[in-house]
């Protein structure tokens, strides 16, 4: 018996200008900035919006959900997350799944894996790092599950 393939590519993705995207990618049903790069092996899932001069390094996992602000780094094999497996197992209904929201001038270093969550504006999250709970001030956070290891000036 023969696997039935899919192939997805770029599809329906509003972009702005001067983007540069390194394939191969998964990109469907989203919407990218101004002057962004996306690495390559990265997928970035329906409604998710990437503001201006955003930087998505190679090997990242944007879910259904995200909303990224202007001016972020998200590092390489970034993975987002938007089901919190409350009923016990994967919630194969889409309106169980829960939203993210990143604000302006947030850098995620590689592997950090981001759960459901609020982040504010001007916040660093370290590699590695498992980030749990909404963010509210500014710093640099780290760790499973991050915490706040500093204020930024």
């Amino acid at each position: 018996m023969q696997p039935i393939k899919k192939s997805i590519g770029i599809v329906n993705v509003s972009f702005g200008d001067d983007v540069q995207i390194v394939q191969p990618v998964n990109l469907y049903d989203c919407t990218i900035g101004s002057n962004c790069f996306i690495g390559p092996f990265t997928e970035i899932q329906r409604d998710v919006f990437i503001g201006n001069n955003c930087r998505i390094q190679s090997h990242s996992f944007i879910c259904t959900g995200v909303t990224i602000g202007n001016g972020c780094f998200i590092g390489h094999g970034v993975m987002f997350v938007n089901d919190d497996f409350k009923i016990g197992k994967p919630a194969g209904d889409p309106t169980l799944w829960k939203k993210t929201t990143i604000g302006n001038h947030v850098s995620i270093g590689s592997n950090a894996t981001i759960l459901p969550v609020n982040i504010c504006d001007h916040v660093v999250i370290g590699a590695g790092a498992v980030v749990t709970k909404d963010i509210s001030i500014a710093g640099i956070y780290a760790g499973n599950p991050a915490i706040l290891i500093r204020l930024l000036a």
